[in-house]
Order: structure tokens, then sequence, then C-alpha cells
């Protein structure tokens, strides 16, 4: 994978990621949105999603009932069915995918149903999100998934020394 070297460095950095997470806490909520929007911005202009899909291939986003009903509806299946046929419930009770990689995930890293993915998948790898300081532990976990967020964690780390 041509990414592999960020996910490397986020398995080898997972002690320095644990203490910038703690360092990010102490910034004010609004200027930590700023400082990962800005990252986002920056670290997307040089990755492209459909290179990598490792989020696809290694990990499953939440289905609401309202993202179920839509693939349902665009698969031509009844919700129980595509449920059936697709999903399970995990520890926290929710829906997520029977297995990886996604089943919707084609050869070329495309999605088969993009239009109608789910909102996990959309806001997928939520560093562009408002109020980042809810899900710190959450964004320091998708270093291990994603090289976007791994890239946007080192240079978090190069600016916070």
């Amino acid at each position: 994978m041509k990414y592999q070297a960020d996910l490397e460095t986020a398995k080898s950095n997972k002690a320095g990621n644990k203490k910038l997470v703690k360092k990010l806490k102490r910034i004010p909520e609004r200027k930590l949105d700023d400082l990962f929007h800005e990252k986002h911005d920056e670290v997307f202009e040089e990755i492209d999603c459909l290179e990598c899909a490792n989020c696809c291939k290694t990990t499953s986003p939440i289905f609401r009932d309202i993202d179920i009903k839509r693939l349902s509806k665009r698969l031509r299946l009844k919700p129980a069915e595509f449920i059936d046929q697709y999903l399970r419930i995990d520890d926290d009770q929710d829906y997520v995918l029977q297995s990886s990689p996604c089943a919707f995930l084609m050869d070329d890293n495309k999605c088969s149903v993009y239009e109608d993915r789910p909102k996990a998948c959309r806001e997928y790898p939520h560093t562009d999100r408002k109020r980042m300081y809810q899900i710190l532990p959450l964004t320091q976990r998708n270093t291990l998934v994603c090289p976007a967020v791994s890239r946007i964690f080192e240079e978090l780390k190069v600016e916070m020394i």
C-alpha cells in the first residue's frame, strides 16, 4: 500500500500520540478545531483515499437506522433483509458490517454505494468536524487505520514541540 509508511509511523509512535492527545486536550476547543481543520485540508491535498481505502478494508462504520433504510432502498431489499445479509450487532449494540473488507468496496477502491453510504463513511476520518475535543481518543485510534490521520498527528506533534 502506498501509504503504509504512515501507518507504520503511527504504530511505532503510539506512546507519542497518546502524549499528543493529552496536550491537545488543554487547547481551547475552537483553536483545537482550527488546528485540525487546517491540517486536514493540507493533508488531503496530498492523500488520495482511493489509493488507500484502508478504512474500508479493515474497519466498519456504524450503521444508523437512516443508513439502513437508505441502503435497503438502493439495493431493493427490506431493511430486515439488508441487516441479515450485511450487518451484525457489535459489543456497543451498534449495527456494523459482518466482515471486512466492506461488501461495497470494489476492486478499484471505489464504493459501489457511494451516494448512499452511511453517515460514518461520509464523515470519516472525522478530522474536519467541530468539537474535536470530544473525539480525540477515536482520532488517536484512527492513526492506526488512516494514513491521513497519522500525518495530521505527526504534523501537530512538530507544531506543539
